[in-house]
């Protein structure tokens, strides 16, 4: 019994220090950073919208429905920017800070960059060199979710390098197709153009041509994912092998 409440008792306080108010300086600068840049960024465009009209605005010919796209992203960042904190907070999922960094700066350069700053017009391959880091990012957490269920004495797991590397990599290809899902909605509730099946001039595209930019993010995802993926099963049967000499 004494054991039990004093195991408890670990547990609850190493709870008690999860959560980003409870991270180094640094990371919490980051991230308050970060975030106020997109509340501001939201409140601009928000009071910027009514005046504009659905004809080229900017010297990027951004039109009134960019910026609503730039308003939504702005949002969904201001919401997004919370899941590491409450996965440590409400599931007690510790996530390590350099992939809590790693997270808050890809959603500036993702959202603040990219949208509201026009990387994605102004560089041509902002939009897949993201997609390519995110998947292995993606993958990466995979493994980590794993990880945690193979040091949980609650949950006896011992799964092998290729199952988890299989698990990553399903992982990581599935959140890129949710957001590829994300984006199509977008496009059909708010007539916005994330998958780039229209041109600048309004044209609508067909065929390939109409998927391609969507597929061709689905297909950096997928060789992403699969090059973490990769690069996790090497190091878990490296671990093993590691671990397997050490023993004898």
């Amino acid at each position: 019994m004494t054991k039990t409440i004093k195991n408890t008792s670990t547990n609850n306080s190493s709870q008690s220090h999860l959560g980003i108010k409870n991270k180094t300086r640094f990371t919490k600068i980051m991230y308050y950073f970060v975030l106020s840049t997109l509340i501001l960024s939201a409140v601009f465009i928000a009071f910027l919208l009514p005046n504009l009209s659905n004809i080229s605005t900017d010297q990027w010919n951004r039109s009134k429905s960019d910026y609503i796209l730039m308003l939504l992203q702005c949002l969904l960042g201001i919401v997004v920017i919370h899941i590491p904190d409450f996965f440590e907070k409400k599931l007690s999922f510790s996530i390590s800070e350099r992939m809590i960094r790693f997270y808050v700066v890809f959603l500036y350069c993702a959202i603040y960059l990219g949208e509201v700053r026009a990387l994605y017009y102004r560089i041509p391959f902002w939009d897949t060199i993201l997609h390519a880091i995110s998947s292995m990012a993606l993958a990466s957490l995979g493994f980590s979710f794993i990880s945690i269920l193979n040091k949980t004495d609650s949950i006896p797991v011992n799964l092998s390098p290729v199952f988890v590397s299989f698990f990553a990599l399903c992982f990581a290809i599935t959140i890129g197709s949710i957001w590829e899902i994300y984006e199509f909605l977008a496009d059909s509730v708010l007539g916005t153009n994330m998958q780039k099946y229209m041109l600048e001039d309004k044209t609508i595209l067909i065929g390939h041509a109409a998927i391609s930019d969507t597929m061709k993010d689905i297909i950096v995802d997928s060789i992403g994912a699969l090059i973490s993926s990769t690069l996790g099963f090497l190091s878990l049967v490296y671990d093993k092998k590691k671990q397997k000499t050490v023993n004898q």
